[in-house]
């Protein structure tokens, strides 16, 4: 199957025979057929939030429509599914490679379209690189994901179109582009879980991604000499969000919008952009939670120290009543880990203790060892990543630290006050949407007095005054975060993408 109706070295001209035909309707679904493009998933792999919101947003979302999820075929996809059904084959077009779909299913029914390409897709690493940095033929790869997103659109698997294309991330915009340029038009919502990762490529890689020169402008894929995946997807889909209502009004600043903020203002006049807050699923409740060392649940306060001591054991930590401070994160600049580690000499002064989870930039990881050494007996740090000991962490401590200069949505805001953890925050993105300073835990802007030592303080003055402590406690666990209010916004952006172009909607 070639997307545009032609075999490898034939014409490339518009063939608008794929076009979804209004007058043929082949569904056997009474649901209308979303598509969930992303570059990453939690079921196989992940390296962030996008990943836990690819595994949970299509699953919320199947009471009323049906999703299919399309991802790269990674070895880690391929391992677990050694065997994958193959249902179309995609062929190449200029230099983007050829590829088959195959078709999973998991054990709870939602289907996964997986691309098969062993050479662009097999490699050890992340999804985007290895230890010598990102994969040199990235664009390729991920013009192969934006690719087949759109053939999938107008007909790849003859058995299943897609009605509305919800794509995630420079790696899977170029959707709408590719649909465009072809005078073809299917609805499309674009998510930017983090407009700082664009996808910038050279000029030069133009005719190898199909892309036609024309596009190569202001209004297309030019940014400053260079041409954007995410910029594309921005200009060309039907509508964008991204995952918390302030952060869509912090991009489209100059500090924060990355040289973007002019085009997300024009798509806000348009009433096409919009912040929808991601959910956490409902795995984080300690009263069920399989991982702790102890199940508990509001006013338990005997049960949270019981995950208290065993943190601090697993960490080496000295026999404490003091308070317990967390970070559970990536170890980069954008997560204010300097902050963090200055904080800690106030916070083992006062008699606290901190524990550290997280992987990332070398000098964080170095300074974080150093201090442990410094403070053996009241800095724990283990550089990588465990899931379980992240969930131990959340239930133990007292304070969640997470100073992030920017922060799209964040989880661990929302996880840690599901687990009695208060978080102390910058007051930006989907941290000041998700914790009220005060009530569910701390907040600080560079405004405030003290700033984020400020806000330590404050956290450590109410760890002494424990009727308040507790309260806030209460108050955050009862904080619902589920996936129900965000498929739910997300379910009313669809009807309005869809427009004059809407699938029938029938009761199922």
């Amino acid at each position: 199957m070639s997307f545009w109706g032609c075999s490898d070295g034939e014409s490339h001209e518009p063939q608008r025979c794929l076009a979804p035909d209004p007058s043929l309707d082949s569904r056997t679904s009474l649901q209308p057929r979303v598509l969930f493009a992303t570059p990453e998933m939690a079921d196989f792999v992940k390296t962030g939030g996008l990943g836990e919101v690819a595994g949970a947003l299509p699953r919320a979302l199947r009471r009323d429509f049906d999703v299919r999820v399309l991802i790269p075929g990674y070895r880690q996809v391929r391992a677990a599914h050694p065997d994958i059904p193959v249902v179309a084959r995609l062929n190449g077009y200029a230099g983007v490679p050829a590829c088959d779909l195959g078709l999973i299913e998991t054990d709870d029914g939602l289907q996964i379209y997986v691309l098969i390409n062993a050479d662009l897709f097999e490699r050890d690493g992340t999804p985007y690189g290895d230890a010598g940095g990102d994969f040199g033929d990235n664009d390729l790869r991920f013009a192969r994901l934006s690719l087949a997103a759109a053939e999938i659109a107008v007909g790849a698997d003859p058995a299943w179109r897609a009605d509305l294309l919800h794509l995630n991330d420079w790696q899977a915009a170029l959707a709408p582009a590719y649909l465009a340029w072809r005078g073809l038009r299917v609805p499309s919502v674009l998510t930017i879980h983090n407009l700082a990762y664009q996808g910038l490529f050279p000029q030069a890689n133009l005719g190898r991604l199909g892309m036609p020169d024309s596009a190569f402008q202001v209004n297309g894929v030019e940014f400053y000499g260079q041409l954007s995946f995410l910029k594309a997807g921005i200009y060309y889909a039907s509508y964008v969000t991204t995952v918390s209502e302030t952060y869509a009004r912090e991009i489209q600043t100059p500090d924060m919008g990355c040289g973007l903020d002019g085009l997300l203002r024009t798509r806000a006049s348009q009433g096409r952009l919009a912040g929808i807050l991601n959910g956490i699923d409902e795995s984080w409740d300690p009263r069920t939670d399989p991982y702790l060392a102890t199940r508990f649940e509001a006013d338990d306060w005997k049960g949270k120290r019981a995950n208290a001591e065993a943190v601090r054991q697993h960490f080496g930590l000295a026999v404490s009543r003091g308070p317990l401070f967390a970070i559970v994160s990536r170890l980069v600049h954008q997560k204010g880990i300097d902050l963090s580690i200055q904080a800690a000499e106030t916070i083992v002064a006062e008699g606290g203790q901190m524990v550290v989870i997280g992987q990332g930039e070398g000098r964080f990881e170095n300074a974080l060892r150093n201090l442990a050494r410094k403070y053996p007996e009241a800095v724990g740090v283990h550089v990588g990543f465990d899931e379980a000991d992240a969930r131990r962490m959340f239930a133990g401590s007292d304070f969640l630290l997470m100073p992030s200069r920017f922060e799209p949505c964040g989880l661990a805001q929302m996880y840690a006050q599901r687990f009695g953890s208060l978080p102390i925050v910058r007051r930006t993105g989907g941290l000041a949407d998700t914790v009220e300073d005060g009530v569910t835990g701390f907040s600080f802007s560079e405004k405030d007095e003290g700033g984020f030592g400020g806000a330590v303080r404050r956290a450590l003055d109410t760890f002494g005054q424990k009727k308040r402590l507790n309260t806030m406690r209460r108050t955050a666990m009862g904080r619902s975060f589920g996936w129900d209010n965000s498929a739910a916004h997300y379910a009313a952006l669809y009807a309005r993408a869809f427009g004059n172009a809407a699938p029938r909607w029938r009761a199922a």
